[in-house]
């Protein structure tokens, strides 16, 4: 009975529609990733790169149109969860294996694969861990990041001076490091805490411009910077808590070894 009370609810939901505004952001996000592909066969790997970061922000604009205009559905959620897979799961993988990959015969689609396929377990774990993991981490480096770090390493490449396909066994081994990072458990920050929509001290602004004109000026270096930089804050994060934990560890264990030999001393005299 309770079966068939579901499936009625569910045709009834989908007999109301869906919400227009967010997704249509979301396809928005789609035909980036989607163009990122076309250009990755054409060979314009620098313009591929760029629209998938275009992805990747469509992607962080249509959570906040749903959460603003009161319009998030479970539909727009699994809508997303696909359009995620194809602009920063395949459009990546395809454009890694073109421009660096595709000179390593099978570890380098095999690479690819790896990529894509913990880019789709990632996101399937995002999913059924989002009401019960913390809003303000995420567990494993996200798919829109790891994309992140490909288009960006394909951007200062073309910046500074490269041309064409290049082989370089770091860009595999960093295709493999991505694929893990985003199956891994290293916490990474979310950027959605409350505290950072509230007032904050005149200088965050002035810092808050001067950041902006510098990634401004320098855009494909930034962004490979800040990328880098968001991919190791896990793994360094995860180092960090456990010197942390390990240091009281070590602490007591001290002080119980100098209280032990307090006591045989005594006993001793």
């Amino acid at each position: 009975m309770s079966k068939k009370r579901s499936s009625l609810k569910r045709r009834e939901n989908l007999k109301k529609g869906v919400y227009l505004l967010p997704n249509l952001v979301t396809t928005g996000g789609l035909f980036a990733g989607f163009y990122g592909i076309v250009a990755t066969m054409n060979g314009d790997y620098n313009l591929a790169a760029w629209f998938i970061l275009i992805s990747a922000v469509f992607d962080a604009l249509d959570g906040k149109v749903a959460r603003m205009t009161g319009t998030t559905s479970r539909f727009g959620v699994e809508y997303d969860s696909l359009v995620d897979l194809v602009s920063f799961g395949v459009a990546p993988g395809l454009l890694m294996y073109s421009w660096a990959l595709q000179s390593f015969g099978k570890f380098g689609w095999l690479a690819a694969f790896l990529y894509v396929v913990c880019g789709a377990l990632r996101l399937a774990r995002f999913n059924v861990q989002v009401d019960t993991v913390e809003s303000r981490r995420f567990v494993g480096l996200p798919i829109p990041a790891s994309a992140g770090m490909v288009a960006s390493c394909v951007l200062i490449f073309f910046q500074l001076g490269g041309s064409g396909e290049i082989k370089k066994v770091s860009v595999l081994l960093l295709i493999y490091l991505l694929a893990y990072l985003m199956v891994s458990n290293h916490s990474y920050n979310s950027f959605k805490d409350p505290e950072l929509v509230k007032r904050q001290p005149f200088s965050f602004l002035v810092l808050a411009i001067v950041f902006t004109i510098v990634v401004v000026a320098q855009p494909e270096i930034m962004l490979f910077v800040m990328a880098s930089v968001y991919v190791v804050s896990g793994p360094i994060g995860t180092l960090l808590k456990y010197f942390k934990r390990k240091s009281p560890e070590e602490k007591r264990s001290g002080e119980e070894e100098s209280s032990g030999a307090e006591i045989e001393n005594s006993q001793i005299s």
